[in-house]
């Protein structure tokens, strides 16, 4: 047999060490595209523990997302009560997927210039009114009260100001102008409403209740202003880059998310008593179950984000000063929605 040169072996053997070390390379990628598509997965879900919610309450304390998730999908849940710090948690990789507002999603999505967040799915419609001292009944006598809002530039926030703007009344940021708007946390607004500190407040459920029962009447409700009545309150959105990791998993959470509407809208009793029950374990108090039902037929629990209601709002936000244009374009990824609500036979959504 006969032998080759040194120089020879020593360059097959570094061809083989490459060849090697390429196989191992492409079976490593390999591994980490089945871990991502297949393996166990833990998804970090964020929600507000409210009405407007629901749909997350109740898939969280009936056990509907767990159950379509599967066993080899772990969900890990954290609890907010405002957006910005739920959108915090979402850039900071703290949390996967949250439910939250239109205002935040849009701050998410322009803030990462369109590329660290996807809207998947709706969740809720409506939900909201201007709730006034009783002697208020009309606009014009608005002039010079004070009207709470949640927190300056939210989603209530552009509401009041665009809406007191197209009845010719100016605010400002400072809480200056012809109506003094006067942001604080909702839970503020019961005490500064009897008090006399404010004269109303334009905020969501289940605080419009509470501030009805305090003796307040609504002067405005916001689906009034809506066309059909429709405009999102909250949405279901995920980060793009557990989505492009974890595809699967997101198509069971959308599942999760199509199964816990069609228990808040089928089972309303139960719905409402899993958030009363839910509500009290996070809080140490449940909410009230006759103030549940007095606020529920105000919100329609709906799949559908009304992406035309979300745009419509950030042109508001423009109108009043309180941000600049955003190109929303590629801000939804439906896909997974609509083919959840294909294989049930249920009507798809329009991807915008």
């Amino acid at each position: 047999m006969r032998r080759l040169p040194l120089r020879r072996l020593v360059t097959l053997a570094t061809l083989a060490a490459v060849g090697a070390a390429t196989l191992g390379t492409t079976a490593a990628c390999g591994d980490d595209s089945d871990a991502a598509d297949g393996g166990p997965v833990t998804l970090r879900l964020g929600y507000f523990p409210n009405i407007t919610h629901a749909p997350a309450v109740v898939g969280v304390e009936k056990g509907i997302f767990k159950e379509k998730l599967g066993s080899d999908v772990t969900l890990d849940t954290k609890t907010f009560n405002a957006g910005p710090s739920a959108i915090e948690a979402v850039f900071s990789g703290a949390i996967d997927a949250t439910y939250i507002g239109p205002n935040p999603t849009v701050n998410a999505f322009s803030k990462s210039k369109g590329e660290a967040v996807r809207v998947i799915s709706g969740a809720a419609s409506g939900g909201v009114a201007l709730v006034v001292k009783p002697d208020i009944t009309s606009v014009d006598q608005l002039r010079g009260k004070k009207i709470a809002t949640p927190q300056l530039g939210n989603t209530q926030d552009v509401a009041l100001r665009f809406w007191l703007k197209e009845k010719g009344l100016e605010t400002t940021k400072e809480g200056g102008g012809d109506v003094k708007v006067v942001p604080q946390e909702n839970a503020q607004t019961i005490d500064t409403f009897n008090s006399g500190a404010i004269d109303g407040a334009w905020v969501p459920e289940p605080f419009v209740s509470r501030l009805v029962n305090a003796g307040g009447k609504v002067l405005v409700d916001e689906r009034d202003l809506w066309p059909d009545k429709k405009f999102v309150i909250t949405n279901l959105l995920v980060s793009t880059k557990f989505l492009k990791a974890h595809p699967d998993v997101v198509k069971k959470l959308v599942e999760g998310q199509v199964a816990a509407n069609e228990f808040v809208n089928t089972k309303p009793d139960d719905a409402q008593q899993a958030i009363a029950d839910h509500i009290g374990k996070i809080t140490g108090k449940p909410l009230d179950l006759k103030l549940i039902k007095q606020a529920w037929p105000t919100l329609e629990f709906t799949n559908d984000p009304i992406p035309s209601s979300l745009k419509t709002g950030l042109d508001h936000a423009v109108a009043v000063g309180l941000t600049q244009p955003v190109d929303l374009n590629g801000l939804y990824d439906l896909k997974y929605l609509n083919e959840v609500l294909k294989a049930q036979g249920k009507p798809e959504v329009s991807q915008p």
